[in-house]
């Protein structure tokens, strides 16, 4: 029997593959969450086989959780799962030595052959996205801008910026400058956007 965490923030989605994933004659769902923030207590505690996890999670992030699992229970395989294809998200994935990858719009016979093939010791990885990371273009951003960046797309001002990254808030409106500026937007809605799109803010 294969033991499944699952961590999904929207629940009717969850509710969903819950309900798929329990008509597999081997899988158990040993524990369903809806933040990125409950993953390593629950997984330490049941102890599943594998983590199902959403990659756009409140309170933590999927990968972030992921990693922890990774740190404190190497025996647990991940499985992330996104709605959208972005090549910078498929990097970070990639970086963070999850094992597996897949896209929500997979069939759900797709979704648990991922998941036997991953606890089976494979890495598997949506044809798709790796398509997409192949073809995708790299960050013109310092990791400092993007951080800016980030701060200020998730709703940050300047002065909340500069106290969270102890930097001036001078400082801070000058890296945003810098940014509308190598991506060509119109202002930092747009940069935020384009950004987005790009998969250089996850």
């Amino acid at each position: 029997m294969i033991r499944i965490l699952l961590a999904e923030d929207m629940n009717m989605v969850r509710g969903a593959l819950v309900a798929l994933l329990s008509l597999e004659n081997d899988f158990e769902v040993v524990s369903e969450l809806e933040r990125g923030d409950e993953i390593l207590d629950a997984a330490l505690t049941v102890k599943p086989d594998i983590a199902v996890i959403d990659i756009d999670l409140p309170g933590l992030d999927g990968l972030s959780a992921a990693t922890q699992i990774r740190e404190r229970l190497p025996g647990c395989r991940t499985l992330m799962l996104t709605s959208l294809g972005r090549p910078g998200t498929l990097r970070r994935a990639l970086a963070a030595e999850v094992d597996g990858y897949l896209l929500k719009d997979e069939s759900p016979a797709e979704l648990a052959h991922a998941i036997r093939r991953v606890v089976a010791g494979h890495r598997v990885i949506d044809s798709k996205l790796a398509l997409a990371a192949w073809s995708g273009t790299e960050s013109p951003l310092t990791e400092r801008e993007t951080e800016v960046l980030r701060l200020a797309a998730e709703g940050s001002e300047a002065k909340e910026i500069a106290g969270a990254l102890h930097l001036s808030t001078g400082t801070v409106r000058n890296y945003l400058t810098t940014v509308v500026a190598k991506l060509n937007a119109r202002n930092r809605v747009d940069a935020i956007r384009i950004a987005r799109d790009a998969g250089w803010l996850v």
